[in-house]
């Protein structure tokens, strides 16, 4: 149920959403600090972040949200439902890829963490920034191209930018993109843009397409190897049985799940495509048609760079503690 209550601070009407915790779990901060979406702010009890150019404040109290989104003002709730997948059935997922104690555990601790609806351009693009980079890195290549290319949003004494158009970063030179920090980064920025811009892909119609189909689509793309299009599939391309593999998701599937690999699986520290394709065909087919659920339920109760801050007494947010790794 949806109420709209007295003018919040961005100015506009603040919204009020009541969530039946039985039939839809969800967590905010979980959401929102598991690392799948990188321009997203928490100060105080409040989040900020800027979603279809649009400037949105939200935070929850117990199993009610609050929000309000500027300049334009949203007076529903269909926003919220769609962007954070209320209409995903949560306790049906986790019923299904509940297989064992380990990710049971996840489950219990982490209930109502929920896989985003991203923009698929937004994050595609972001996704390529993020190989071989830290958090702050990717977070500050990410905020550089959009103060750069993206239409800026005024708010009191606080400037946001929406994520650039495929158009502005298809007409950038190399140059203007490597003075964003993108490093080697910047031609498959540019790269990507051309090829969307020309029309030789469109990611809406990857929606339609089977996973196989959309994941081989997308490496036809420089720059997107096999986490990049997982990312991207299950982020924002309703392929959520896409099961992502860095090297923390690898880590924990060693732990946890030794005894579905041979020696030989543990050899390389680094993931080759054959590696690669091991553990993300074993995701798949162990936690079957939500596995990337359960990878972001394994990455944020697992990782070193979660724990960590989950145990925390001051309840940092979990991407202060990324700073300290590579």
């Amino acid at each position: 149920m949806i109420v709209i209550s007295d003018r919040g601070p961005l100015g506009s009407e603040a919204l009020e959403l009541e969530l039946n915790p039985r039939i839809s779990p969800f967590n905010l901060d979980y959401t929102l600090d598991c690392g799948q979406a990188f321009r997203w702010k928490k100060i105080g009890n409040n989040w900020s972040g800027v979603v279809n150019e649009n400037l949105v404040r939200i935070s929850q109290r117990g199993n009610r949200l609050h929000y309000e989104t500027f300049p334009e003002e949203r007076e529903d709730e269909d926003f919220v439902k769609e962007y954070f997948r209320l209409d995903d059935d949560l306790p049906y997922i986790a019923s299904l890829i509940n297989r064992d104690k380990t990710i049971g555990d996840a489950l219990n601790r982490l209930c109502g963490l929920r896989i985003i609806r991203q923009d698929p351009w937004e994050c595609l693009i972001s996704f390529i920034l993020a190989t071989f980079a830290n958090m702050p890195r990717i977070k500050g290549m990410i905020h550089n191209v959009c103060q750069h290319f993206g239409r800026k949003i005024n708010y009191k004494e606080l400037a946001f930018y929406d994520f650039p158009r495929k158009e502005a970063l298809a007409a950038a030179s190399i140059n203007e993109l490597l003075e964003c920090n993108l490093g080697y980064r910047a031609r498959y920025v540019k790269d990507a843009s051309q090829s969307l811009l020309e029309g030789g892909l469109s990611l809406d119609e990857l929606r339609g397409a089977s996973y196989e189909e959309a994941r081989k689509s997308l490496h036809s793309l420089k720059g997107v190897g096999y986490k990049v299009a997982d990312c991207v599939l299950l982020f924002s391309l309703e392929k959520l049985e896409a099961f992502p593999v860095d090297v923390w998701v690898r880590r924990i599937l060693q732990n946890h799940y030794t005894h579905h690999f041979n020696a030989a699986s543990f050899e390389k520290s680094y993931l080759t495509p054959r590696v690669y394709k091991e553990f993300n065909d074993f995701g798949r087919k162990y936690f079957g048609g939500y596995a990337g659920y359960a990878q972001e339920y394994l990455y944020a109760e697992y990782s070193p760079v979660m724990t960590r801050c989950k145990n925390n007494k001051d309840r940092m947010s979990l991407y202060t503690c990324l700073d300290d790794f590579p």
